[in-house]
C-alpha cells in the first residue's frame, strides 16, 4: 500500500531543487492533482513508450496504453534479487540520440569545470572562433563543487541521466537530473554532484566513467537533490532502512513484512575499512571499484546476466526495454526506456549498479511477486514538477508517499518518452 494521499488540483509557479542556473526558456510549474496527465494501468508507461514510435503524440502525455504492447516477464533471482524483465513488441527509433558515455568517448561531448575557457558555438555546432569577445564566452566565475559546463558538439541530441558520472576535473561527479543537449547548443551550466568528498585538485576536464552510481546513492541526487546526502550514501553504502533481528537477521525497512535474512556482503565495517584506505577522498570509484569489492561484484554481475540473458534469448516477437528490481521482497526501482536498443546501451551499467545495491543489503529470504512488481509499476497521485525546454525535451517528476517517478520525454525530432525512472524511497 502506498502511504502517499491525492490531494486537490491546484497549480502554481515554483522552484526546483536544481542546483545551478535555470535557464530562461525553462519553464517550471508543480501541481498537486488526484490525478496525474498520464493514466496508464499497470505497466502502461511502457506500452506508451513503445506506441510513441507508431502513433506519435504531443504535449502532456495523454495516450492510452495498448495492453498487448508490454508485458512483464518472469523475474530473475539470485541471491537477494530479483529482475523483472519489461518487454514489448513495438518501440520508438532511438537511433538518433547518443548517450553521454558515447558522446565524451568519440569527442561528441566536452565536460568542463565551470570557468575553463569553452567557446560559445552557432547552433550547427561549428566553433565561432577564437577571437571571440571574452563577454561571448562562458561567464569566467571560477569552478563550482555543484556546476559543470558542457557542450554538445556532435550531430546528435545528448541524453543525461541522472546517476551517470564523470571522472576527472578537480572531483568526480555525477549528474544531476536527466535532460536532453540538442545539438549546436550554448555550452550548458550542467547541475551535478560530488561523489569525491574531500579532492579537489587540479584539472578542468572529463572523460566518461562508464557508471552509474548504485540506487542508494542515485536516489539522493534524483529525488532529495542534497549534496550532503549523496556524500552520506556513498559512505554507508545502503541507505535502506535495517532493522537488526535476534540472532543475527536483518528486516529491511519498507518490505513486504520481516523476513529474516542476513548481514550484506558489504557491510559497514568493510566499508568503514575502505574509507580509512582512501580518506580523505571519500572517492565513489575507489570505494565500489576496486579489487576487494570487485571479488564479490564482479561474479555476481555474471550470473544475472548469465541467467538474465537465457531467460530472455526466445522472447518471441518481443524485446526488452526495461526492468524492475526487487532486493528480497522490496520492489524498489524500476527502469524502462523507449526501446530495446536503448536499454541495451545503459545495461550494463545498470546492472552494476543494481548489484552493488544488492550486496550492500541484507540476502532477504523473501522474494517479490510478479503481481508486486505489476503493483510497483502503477501510476502514483501525487505532487508534479514539470521542467521544459522547447523543442528539446520536458522533465517530469511525481511523488506520492515514499515513492517517486520521474520521465524524460524528447520533443524532437518525435515526440517520444525516452526514459522513465520509478523508485521506491529509502527515506
Amino acid at each position: 500500500m502506498r502511504d502517499g494521499n491525492p490531494a486537490k488540483e491546484k497549480t502554481s509557479a515554483g522552484n526546483s531543487k536544481r542546483t545551478g542556473n535555470q535557464k530562461a526558456d525553462v519553464k517550471l510549474r508543480t501541481t498537486l492533482s488526484g490525478t496525474t496527465a498520464a493514466p496508464w494501468r499497470f505497466l502502461g508507461i511502457a506500452g506508451v513508450a513503445a506506441l510513441a514510435a507508431v502513433a506519435g503524440y504531443s504535449g502532456n502525455i495523454h495516450a492510452k496504453a495498448d495492453s498487448d504492447a508490454w508485458r512483464l516477464a518472469e523475474p530473475v533471482v539470485y541471491e537477494n534479487i530479483s529482475v523483472f524483465p519489461v518487454v514489448a513488441r513495438k518501440s520508438a527509433e532511438t537511433a538518433g540520440f547518443v548517450t553521454l558515455d558515447e558522446a565524451l568517448l568519440s569527442g561528441a561531448a566536452l565536460v568542463t569545470e565551470r570557468g575553463s575557457d569553452v567557446l560559445r558555438r552557432t547552433r550547427d555546432g561549428r566553433p565561432i572562433g577564437e577571437n571571440v569577445p571574452i563577454s561571448e564566452r562562458i561567464p569566467q566565475s571560477g569552478a563550482s563543487v555543484n556546476e559543470l559546463v558542457l557542450v554538445n558538439r556532435g550531430k546528435k541530441p545528448l541524453i543525461l541521466l541522472a546517476g551517470e558520472m564523470v571522472s576527472g576535473g578537480k572531483q568526480d561527479r555525477i549528474i544531476a537530473k536527466d535532460r536532453i543537449v540538442p545539438v549546436g547548443a550554448e555550452p550548458l551550466p550542467l547541475d551535478v554532484f560530488c561523489v569525491e568528498h574531500g579532492r579537489w585538485t587540479s584539472g578542468a576536464g572529463f572523460t566518461a566513467a562508464n557508471t552509474m552510481v548504485h540506487p542508494s546513492v542515485r536516489e539522493k541526487a534524483v529525488v532529495d537533490q542534497e549534496q550532503t546526502k549523496v556524500w552520506d550514501a556513498v559512505r554507508v553504502g545502503s541507505t535502506a532502512s535495517i532493522i537488526m533481528m535476534p540472532g543475527g537477521g536483518a528486516s529491511a525497512g519498507g518490505g513486504n513484512g520481516g523476513a529474516m535474512g542476513t548481514q550484506p556482503s558489504l557491510e559497514s565495517r568493510r566499508l568503514q575499512e575502505l574509507s580509512s584506505v582512501y580518506a580523505p577522498t571519500g572517492d565513489y570509484q575507489k570505494l565500489y571499484n576496486n579489487s576487494k569489492v570487485n571479488q564479490d561484484v564482479d561474479p555476481f554481475v555474471d550470473e544475472v546476466q548469465r541467467r538474465f540473458a537465457h531467460a530472455t534469448e526466445n522472447l518471441k516477437g518481443e524485446r526488452v526495454i526495461g526492468v524492475v528490481i526487487a532486493y528480497g521482497g522490496e520492489v524498489a526501482w524500476s527502469d524502462i526506456f523507449a526501446s530495446p536498443e536503448l536499454f541495451e546501451r545503459y545495461w550494463p551499467k545498470l546492472l552494476r549498479s543494481y548489484v552493488v545495491e544488492a550486496l550492500a543489503r541484507p540476502r532477504m529470504k523473501e522474494q517479490a511477486t510478479m503481481a508486486d512488481a505489476e503493483d510497483f509499476l502503477k501510476q502514483l497521485r501525487g505532487p508534479e514538477k514539470i521542467e521544459s525546454e522547447p523543442d528539446v525535451y520536458r522533465w517530469r517528476e511525481v511523488t506520492q508517499g515514499r515513492y517517486a517517478e520521474i520521465e524524460l520525454q524528447a520533443l524532437k525530432p518525435e515526440d517520444m518518452l525516452l526514459h522513465r525512472l520509478k523508485i521506491h524511497r529509502t527515506s
